[in-house]
């Protein structure tokens, strides 16, 4: 969904047509995945993604579908990337939105609001479309926030930002 600069829509356009080095604003979504004892789900996009390719990330991200419910969009990226179902899933920066450019010269010009979502146990075992993701590995939540903080070019520009904010909300 195209959005103008107050951030109402304004029409739609393909996933393939919008990412290029003059992305217009639209709306996607990033999840950011815990299991029960605070570990975070870091994945490393594949190396055929258009935007920042081979690069290491929070769970998943993804653009929901017209008339589709953000919810609902989580979920089915959730399913579709990773095979994780969340037990619990909530709104955590509503707000959020970004532009970054990459290595490429392709931009992300998004309003993404952010969701945490929780699976059941330790570290569950993702089940990984390798269209999608080409490496995944699980962090405990202060260790992926200081990785973000610290060494902030071994993460999506998007995730850095969103892991402080994260963290900002718990303090």
């Amino acid at each position: 969904m195209l959005l103008d600069e107050q951030r109402r829509p304004i029409g739609s356009q393909l996933k393939s047509e919008v990412h290029h080095a003059g992305t217009p604003l639209h709306l996607a979504f990033s999840v950011h995945l815990f299991d029960h004892e605070d570990n975070t789900l870091l994945t490393r996009r594949a190396v055929t993604k258009r935007t920042w390719p081979g690069v290491w990330s929070n769970a998943c991200c993804g653009h929901p579908a017209p008339d589709e419910a953000m919810h609902d969009a989580v979920r089915r990226r959730l399913a579709s990337e990773l095979g994780l179902v969340p037990e619990s899933m909530a709104l955590a920066l509503p707000d959020f939105a970004y532009r970054a450019v990459d290595a490429g010269g392709v931009v992300e010009n998004e309003v993404c609001p952010v969701f945490t979502a929780q699976v059941a146990g330790h570290r569950p075992t993702p089940l990984v479309d390798p269209d999608e993701v080409v490496d995944w590995m699980w962090l405990h939540r202060p260790e992926a926030t200081y990785l973000g903080r610290e060494h902030p070019r071994l993460l999506s520009p998007w995730s850095v930002l969103q892991l402080a904010q994260l963290e900002e909300r718990r303090s």
